[in-house]
């Protein structure tokens, strides 16, 4: 690992972004990337927890458990949780800081649609949730915040769906405070033999047909599943983390290197 200390300028991008980005296993123009991930999640925002359920069999409660468990939330923190707009994450670490004390910590919840965001603000009221969380409608690649804000920065499922990995993490970045840590949970790159056959089978035969059942959608689901494929693997995205500036990069896979959860620090 390079060496970093507290007086390193907070990073830029090294380079201009290219004319055309990967949507799924499509070239489109890097304009209309955002639009096209907005679109997608307008469609599916109703059903969109309802679908991580089915899809995982349950098992993205246990991979977003082990987030909050590295997250350890405390009392007081300022947190910040990215493309999470349905409140899932929000949530979770609300209910672990309270263990602690009443008090809690407070969570900001920032994603680019609107529809999710709504999703998440009626879940809740639902819930009784009228303190200790902001609804906030921005982009990942150029947060509505002030300079070193927070205590800590989490992303579940989203930063794969951001036009620009290195713009989103130097972002990230920017909006911690000294000592705050990233945490990113996002599916990655099967490592145990012979389960990447399966997965791609279920993937790309099983979860469209689901998307249009549950959802009336399956060129949504489609996206996703190839989105996925479109990331990079858990060691070229821990080296992408430590080009933003983080430290003590490290990452665990689970479920056979399905999802991957990394971690890192400002320092």
């Amino acid at each position: 690992m390079s060496q970093h200390t507290p007086n390193d300028p907070i990073r830029k991008p090294d380079a201009e972004p290219p004319d055309e980005l990967s949507f799924g296993f499509r070239r489109v123009a890097a304009g209309q990337k955002a639009e096209l991930v907005k679109q997608v999640f307008d469609r599916v925002a109703g059903r969109y927890d309802l679908m991580n359920d089915l899809m995982s069999a349950g098992i993205h409660r246990l991979w977003k458990r082990a987030l909050i468990d590295r997250l350890d939330p405390r009392p007081g923190e300022a947190l910040i949780d990215v493309a999470g707009g349905t409140g899932d994450i929000a949530f979770k670490a609300l209910a672990r800081a309270r263990t602690r004390t009443d008090a809690g910590c407070h969570v900001t919840v920032c994603d680019i649609n609107e529809s999710m965001l709504q999703v998440g603000r009626n879940r809740a009221v639902d819930r009784t949730l009228v303190t200790g969380l902001d609804w906030v409608c921005g982009n990942a690649e150029a947060l509505p915040f002030d300079n070193a804000r927070f205590d800590a920065y989490t992303i579940a499922f989203g930063i794969r769906n951001v036009t620009h990995l290195d713009r989103a993490l130097c972002e990230a970045y920017r909006v911690l405070k000294p000592g705050g840590r990233f945490l990113c949970l996002e599916f990655s790159s099967v490592v145990l033999p012979g389960l990447d056959r399966l997965y791609d089978l279920y993937s790309f035969n099983v979860i469209p047909r689901l998307g249009q059942w549950v959802t009336g959608d399956a060129d949504s689901y489609q996206y996703l599943v190839e989105s996925i494929r479109r990331f990079p693997g858990q060691r070229r995205f821990a080296t992408m983390m430590e080009q933003a500036g983080f430290r003590q990069v490290s990452f665990r896979n689970m479920t056979g290197g399905v999802v991957a959860l990394h971690c890192g620090w400002r320092i």
